[in-house]
C-alpha cells in the first residue's frame, strides 16, 4: 500500500499526520459525478461495477483523500432481502409496501449475498485494480436499526415515528427483522472483505432517534454482533449520528475506530471513550461553506483538539451537494499540511 496512513491510524500507531477522508466523498458535490447522474439513475450507478469504480476513484484523483470508500448505498442490502426499494425523484428512498407486520417480516429473506450482491463484489475487485495500492478501500453497510427505519417507514423521515412505533408495539417482529438484517449484513461485510476491502464502516445514521435504553435494545446489540463477527477479519469503524451517549460502549466494542458527528467536542469524546480507541470526525459539513481561510483554521483547531494520533480527520456526516470542490480540497489539504 503506497499510502497506508489510514490503516496505521486504525491500528493506533504513531503517524506523521492524521489521515483524511470524507463521508459521501464519492458523489454529489463533484461535477464529474453529476454528469454521470444525468445519464444513469441511482441504482444503475450502484449496480454497474464500471460506474461504481469510476465514482469511487474520482475523489482520490480530484480531492486527494487518504482512503477511498466504495460508491454504493445502504439500501442495496434490503433490496437483496426481498425489500424492493427504489430511489424516487424529489422523495429519495421509497418502498411501495413498507414492512409493518409479523407477516411482512416473514417475507424478508436472508439472501446469498455473493449471488444477490455480486455486482458490489465485482465493483470492489475492479476498484482495487484501479486504485493499484494507491490508498486503502473502505466498504460499508447501514446498521440494522437504520435499515429498519427506512423499511418500516417506507421513506425518509425527520422522526421515524412509524419505525419506532413498530419496535415498541411489536417488539418480537421488530427483533426478528433486526436479526435478519444483522445476519445479512455480517455475510455482506465478510464478502466485501474477502473481495478486497481494507476496512469496513457501519453507518447508524438514525441511532440518535432512540433514547439510550431503546438504543441499547434496538440498535447497539445488533451492531455489536456485526463488530464481533468482523473485527478479526478487518478493522471496523462504527459511526452513530447523535449517539454521543453510546461512545463508552462503542469504544470497548472491539471496533478499531469510532466516528463522531459535530455535536461532541474532542475533549469530551476522548473522555467518554477513555482515550482507548481511534476517533474519526467531526467537522460540520456545513462549515465547508465557510471561506477557505476559515476552513483551514477550523481544521487546525479540530486536529489540535483530538491530537494527531489515534485520529482520522473526517466530516461529522456526509458532504453536502452544494459544497464547492475547492472547499473540499481545502479541507483535505489543511489536514495534509497540519503541523502541531
Amino acid at each position: 500500500m503506497k499510502n497506508d496512513l489510514f490503516l496505521r491510524a486504525l491500528k493506533g500507531e504513531t503517524v506523521e499526520r492524521p489521515p483524511v477522508w470524507m463521508m459521501r466523498q464519492a458523489g454529489r458535490y463533484l461535477p464529474d459525478f453529476m454528469k454521470l447522474k444525468a445519464k444513469y439513475d441511482f441504482f444503475t450507478r450502484c449496480r454497474t461495477p464500471e460506474l461504481a469504480t469510476e465514482i469511487t476513484v474520482m475523489p482520490i484523483e480530484q480531492v486527494g483523500t487518504d482512503a477511498a470508500i466504495l460508491f454504493s448505498d445502504i439500501l442495496v442490502v434490503p433490496q437483496a432481502m426481498n425489500v424492493p426499494f427504489e430511489m424516487k425523484a424529489g422523495v429519495g428512498p421509497w418502498l411501495e409496501n413498507p414492512v409493518r407486520t409479523a407477516a411482512d417480516v416473514n417475507k424478508v429473506v436472508v439472501p446469498d449475498v455473493e449471488e444477490e450482491l455480486g455486482y458490489v463484489m465485482d465493483a470492489i475487485r475492479m476498484t482495487k485494480a484501479e486504485l493499484d495500492g494507491e490508498v486503502p478501500l473502505i466498504g460499508f453497510a447501514g446498521s440494522p436499526w437504520t435499515i429498519l427505519c427506512y423499511t418500516v417507514e417506507g421513506q425518509g423521515s425527520k422522526s421515524f415515528d412509524k419505525a419506532k412505533g413498530f419496535c415498541f408495539s411489536q417488539p418480537e417482529a421488530a427483533h426478528a427483522l433486526l436479526q435478519k438484517m444483522t445476519d445479512t449484513t455480517i455475510k455482506y461485510l465478510k464478502a466485501k472483505v474477502r473481495n478486497g476491502v481494507d476496512a469496513v464502516q457501519v453507518f447508524d445514521s438514525w441511532g440518535g432517534m432512540l433514547a439510550p435504553k431503546d438504543y441499547e435494545e434496538f440498535s447497539w446489540r445488533y451492531i455489536q454482533q456485526i463488530v464481533d463477527a468482523l473485527k478479526d477479519e478487518a478493522p471496523v469503524i462504527v459511526f452513530g449520528k447523535g449517539c454521543w451517549f453510546a461512545l463508552d460502549k462503542m469504544s470497548t466494542s472491539g471496533a478499531s475506530a469510532v466516528g463522531l458527528d459535530w455535536t461532541v467536542t474532542p475533549d469530551l469524546a476522548r473522555k467518554w471513550t477513555n482515550n482507548s480507541v481511534t476517533l474519526q470526525g467531526n467537522f460540520d459539513p456545513s462549515r465547508l461553506l465557510s471561506p477557505i481561510q476559515e476552513i483551514e483554521h477550523g481544521v487546525k483547531e479540530m486536529i489540535d483538539g483530538f491530537g494527531k494520533d489515534r485520529y482520522i480527520a473526517n466530516l461529522g456526516h456526509g458532504i453536502l451537494p452544494n459544497i464547492p470542490v475547492e472547499h473540499a480540497q481545502a479541507f483535505v489539504n489543511a489536514v495534509k499540511n497540519y503541523k502541531s
